[in-house]
């Protein structure tokens, strides 16, 4: 992993406050517009940067706007996390050693800034739970190799040492689509209580020796398939999933298969106490990487000329099937799905991470955005909605 520190020329249509660029992968060379070519009006999409800047919504580090497949907005903000975190990070450890002793991880220490929201000192950025929607793309990539057999293949038959954990006959009819869809009917809570208390569901198993087991120990609460629930666990089994049929943990695999063909050179992807890759929260990418899987799924799966993924994989993904309660939005293989203009046709395609980590795509407009940040602090961030919204508004 290299350290960057250094600043990159760029055009003047760039405007930066920042700590440092990404590095620019060798292989792939970015076009750049400017936003009015592109059809957008660059007065509105600078009052929200100026807005990011300033601190009107908290912790943010990165505005990046995609239009048309040229950059035409990149910014980066300083925050200075040092400061934050400085006695938060004590106070975290104790909680963690307290309730966890030896088991306690100092990489899921969220105030760790040696940890987040940046990977020690690079410019790798955590997408946390973004990492669902990548790990989607790596289960359509082995579906269509026919290391997976198909959406409706039973899980528990990839987990032949578990065989005490699927004695519930609702847990045997868990498939891979339960998994990709959040309706596994695991019982499970990572709402009810922030991702620093050890009463969320996803901070215990973070925290946990054998996270398999943990998520695998738990009773089930609903009938596959019945009800929406989001479950950072479900993630972690498809992980291992991934390393069952193809002998390869899910950063192997997604180097050999996705990475390499996006030029993605630099990441970090953590890894649990048994080696198994942290497919719920533990990519850290460059923005502009970060931005490189919304094109994908932009272009039906294309990058460049190579078909990575099916156009299939993506319209299955895509479609808005799972309803999820008292919301608008629903769910598709480990993405959000966001209506916008009041609409129940028109969806944004979304990644969505704790800390505001979002990935945005808007078919109908030729849009890609990333947004990074680190709302952890008390501070409420700004949804998808509303960062939307803004963006939407300046498409003359």
């Amino acid at each position: 992993m290299r350290n960057k520190h250094h600043l990159n020329k760029i055009t003047p249509l760039m405007l930066f406050c920042l700590i440092s660029i990404q590095s620019y992968s060798s292989g792939y060379e970015w076009q750049y517009s400017n936003p009015k070519d592109e059809g957008l009006n660059n007065s509105i999409i600078e009052a929200l940067s100026d807005e990011l800047k300033n601190g009107m919504h908290g912790y943010v580090d990165a505005f990046l706007l995609i239009k048309n497949g040229k950059i035409v907005h990149e910014e980066y903000y300083k925050n200075d996390y040092e400061e934050l975190t400085k006695n938060l990070k004590s106070e975290q450890s104790k909680i963690l050693s307290k309730n966890y002793g030896d088991a306690a991880k100092p990489i899921y220490n969220y105030f760790d800034p040696k940890w987040h929201p940046y990977y020690k000192d690079t410019d790798l950025h955590t997408i946390q739970s973004v990492s669902k929607s990548v790990t989607s793309v790596l289960i359509g990539i082995a579906i269509e190799r026919g290391e997976i057999n198909g959406l409706n293949q039973k899980i528990s038959q990839y987990f032949p040492n578990h065989a005490s954990q699927f004695l519930d006959p609702l847990k045997r009819n868990i498939t891979i689509e339960h998994l990709l869809t959040m309706t596994a009917g695991i019982k499970w809570d990572e709402s009810s209580h922030a991702y620093t208390n050890p009463l969320n569901n996803a901070a215990s198993m973070e925290n946990s020796n054998n996270w398999i087991d943990y998520v695998l120990d738990l009773p089930m609460e609903h009938k596959p398939g019945e009800k929406f629930v989001y479950n950072s666990g479900i993630t972690i089994l498809l992980s291992h999933i991934l390393h069952e049929v193809s002998g390869m943990h899910a950063n192997e695999y997604a180097e050999k298969y996705l990475f390499n063909k996006l030029d993605i050179r630099d990441y970090f992807w953590k890894k649990t106490a048994k080696n198994l890759t942290d497919t719920e929260g533990g990519l850290y990418l460059s923005s502009r990487d970060f931005a490189k899987i919304g094109m994908l799924y932009l272009n039906d799966g294309k990058w460049n000329s190579s078909q990575i993924i099916t156009k299939e994989w993506v319209e299955l993904t895509m479609s808005p099937d799972t309803d999820i309660e008292e919301s608008s939005r629903k769910y598709g293989f480990q993405w959000w799905l966001v209506p916008y203009e009041n609409s129940q046709e028109n969806w944004i395609y979304s990644g969505s991470g704790y800390g505001g980590q979002y990935l945005l795509i808007v078919p109908e407009y030729q849009l890609v955005v990333v947004f990074n940040g680190w709302n952890i602090f008390d501070i409420p961030r700004p949804s998808i909605e509303y960062l939307s919204q803004r963006v939407l508004g300046a498409i003359q």
